[in-house]
């Protein structure tokens, strides 16, 4: 079974974008909320995907995810059956000391929001931390998309 294992930070600052070796743009939506299978389709540049994500494991660093590349018209189309609204976002892909990092930097309702996902082959795998990583959200359900989609960051008391 594919499993994702990552770990969430706040970004404290905007040099990580001076790091970045690639910017994409992400628009995705998410056509089931069912927590045991949360089914989401993006847009990446002119790429799209159908993913179908698991419930996290109790430190939400581990989860079941199975993707597949679609049709980019086929996804469009996906995308008007997305139960919230969608998700607009930049990532910038940064190695950094044997790791790559994706930041998320969110627009619209989530505008002010800025997120950093590590990808490790085993949830206990050090990995050296950049200086613009901030606070660890790791396992934080708040901050998982399918969340954000629901309840937008711009509606949070801060």
């Amino acid at each position: 079974m594919p499993l994702e294992i990552e770990r969430k930070y706040l970004v404290n600052s905007a040099e990580f974008k001076l790091q970045a070796k690639k910017k994409l743009t992400i628009v995705q939506g998410f056509i089931s909320l069912d927590k045991n299978a949360i089914v989401r389709v993006r847009t990446q540049n002119n790429l799209a995907f159908l993913t179908i994500k698991g419930i996290s494991n109790k430190f939400g660093t581990t989860r079941y995810e199975w993707e597949k590349k679609i049709n980019l018209h086929e996804a469009k189309e996906l995308l008007l059956l997305s139960k919230t609204k969608p998700i607009s976002k930049t990532r910038f892909i940064i190695d950094f000391k044997n790791h790559i990092f994706e930041v998320d930097e969110f627009y619209d309702s989530n505008a002010g929001l800025i997120i950093a996902e590590v990808e490790l082959k085993n949830a206990d795998e050090y990995f050296e931390k950049p200086d613009w990583l901030g606070k660890e959200v790791t396992g934080d359900l708040k901050y998982y998309n399918v969340m954000l989609a629901q309840h937008p960051y711009k509606t949070w008391n801060k």
